[in-house]
């Protein structure tokens, strides 16, 4: 697995499902595994993909879209 994403829970939750939809198996853990899980959204977080997917994925969420012009 490889690094992808780091950001608020709130994004990254919903990242994942996004991924997910294009047939990319990614996995959210908390940036910091020992902080109490009290429900903030804006805890950080990382999504990490498995090597092999991680260029598709980077293309579909950081790549520019000439068709959406």
């Amino acid at each position: 697995m490889k690094l992808f994403y780091t950001g608020p829970v709130i994004n990254t939750e919903m990242l994942v499902v996004m991924l997910e939809k294009h047939g990319i198996a990614a996995t959210q853990e908390f940036a910091d595994p020992a902080a109490p899980d009290d429900g903030d959204l804006s805890r950080p977080a990382n999504v990490f993909v498995p090597e092999a997917d991680y260029d598709q994925a980077h293309r579909l969420f950081f790549t520019e879209r000439e068709d959406e012009l």
